[in-house]
């Protein structure tokens, strides 16, 4: 017997018929005689739907600002997840299992008072041993907890991810496993390169990779989770038939499997290749070169939220004056720019220039750690195709190539058969 969470993404609780069939998968793994508690989303499009009311609220009320309260906010999207979680109860209850749905704040899930984005900061999980312990399955609504303000507090789009690994953690889970609408995780999106394969085993350093440079299997932050407190987390797909063999294996379900390195015995060289579409280069021209002026640059940028990633800094023969050049989201350009304008003075740069329609694709991979020359092998494919490096960053694990958008896809394809991923 063992103790197992199981989340359920939108798709999967879609409808009515797809909510009976994920109860269909909570019964399999009761009647193994496992301990179970379940996560739920929202269904599918809900949580878009009650944003959309909420933006719209305002104006409907005739204010001139789009603003509203954040805890408003989120008393109206946490409203989807509470709503399945009852689903799945009933759909449950009618399988003769005993079944009690749980919203955030019931467990309770305490977060801080950033509401709208909270984070995680305890989770009280002894009442939902018990529960279980006792033969009950918890079914809780993911994507919120309870905040110091003693408020419903969500976490972010894609938060019941977060939910369902934390609750993992605090109730020490023998696994988390993630159902989604695909089959787990492959070594690249399949729609752009359909030899792509699914990988059996993925590191979580690997993972966390992945996720925040543009796969959408999992979100960043559920990752970070699940590899501060090794919580072993399996994706799966809820649309396979929940009674067909191996699904019930324990030990080996089918899936991707993200876990410590140290399970993972023979470590590939390159895991996977990822890209992040939609970015943007900024480069300021004739920069004074002295102590500061990169503080002056990324603090504001930093103070206005905007997220910059790729990083390059030329250094002029006389050593007097720099370039900077640097990545941001296309949809940050604007408030980008406007930021450096009003501190221009400040920074002390002589021109800001701008390039959106970027993409940043990745080569990624524990074994880099140990192996010479990947890099290289990655320049050569791409000059061999005529595709033109713009910037490049690199890490232990990771190598992050900076092109124009058109090239997206043939660089993808590129790199993945240029690193052997396309041979089984």
């Amino acid at each position: 017997m063992a103790r197992i969470v199981m989340k359920f993404g939108g798709t999967s609780v879609a409808n009515l018929e797809r909510i009976y069939n994920v109860a269909r998968h909570v019964k399999r793994e009761v009647d193994a005689g496992h301990e179970v508690a379940v996560v739920v989303s929202a269904m599918s499009g809900k949580t878009n739907e009650l944003v959309g009311w909420v933006e719209n609220m305002p104006k409907v009320a005739g204010s001139n600002a789009p603003f509203y309260d954040a805890r408003e906010y989120d008393a109206v999207v946490a409203s989807g997840e509470q709503v399945t979680s009852g689903l799945l109860a009933i759909a449950l209850q009618s399988m003769d299992i005993n079944a009690r749905s749980w919203q955030g704040w019931q467990v309770p899930i305490k977060t801080d008072n950033a509401h709208g984005a909270a984070r995680i900061l305890d989770i009280e999980g002894a009442d939902i041993i018990r529960r279980m312990g006792e033969g009950q399955v918890a079914v809780i609504a993911g994507f919120q907890g309870l905040g110091p303000d003693n408020r419903m507090a969500t976490l972010g789009r894609g938060g019941s991810d977060t939910s369902a690994v934390a609750i993992a953690a605090a109730v020490k889970a023998e696994r988390c496993d993630i159902y989604t609408d695909v089959d787990g995780v492959y070594t690249t999106d399949p729609r752009i390169e359909p030899k792509a394969r699914r990988l059996k085993k993925i590191a979580f350093e690997e993972m966390l990779e992945m996720a925040s440079l543009g796969a959408k299997v999992l979100q960043v932050r559920s990752v970070e989770l699940a590899m501060v407190h090794k919580v072993r987390t399996f994706v799966r797909s809820s649309f396979e038939d929940p009674d067909a063999p191996g699904m019930g294996d324990l030990l080996n379900p089918p899936g991707t499997l993200i876990c410590d390195e140290d399970e993972i015995v023979e470590q590939e060289v390159v895991t996977g290749i990822a890209y992040a579409k939609d970015e943007a280069q900024i480069s300021l021209r004739r920069l004074a070169d002295r102590p500061g002026v990169s503080a002056a640059i990324f603090g504001p940028l930093a103070e206005a939220h905007i997220n910059v990633d790729m990083i390059v800094q030329n250094i002029s023969e006389d050593g007097s004056k720099t370039d900077m050049t640097f990545t941001v989201p296309s949809g940050d350009v604007d408030k980008a720019l406007k930021v450096l304008s009003d501190n221009k003075e400040k920074i002390g740069y002589d021109v800001a220039q701008s390039e959106s329609g970027l993409v940043k694709v990745s080569v990624i991979g524990i074994g880099m750690r140990s192996h010479a020359g990947v890099a290289a092998s990655a320049f050569r494919a791409l000059a061999d195709k005529g595709i033109n490096i713009k910037a490049i960053t690199t890490s232990e694990i990771k190598i992050s190539i900076l092109i124009d958008g058109p090239y997206a896809e043939l660089a993808v394809r590129t790199l993945h058969s240029a690193y052997g991923l396309d041979k089984s």
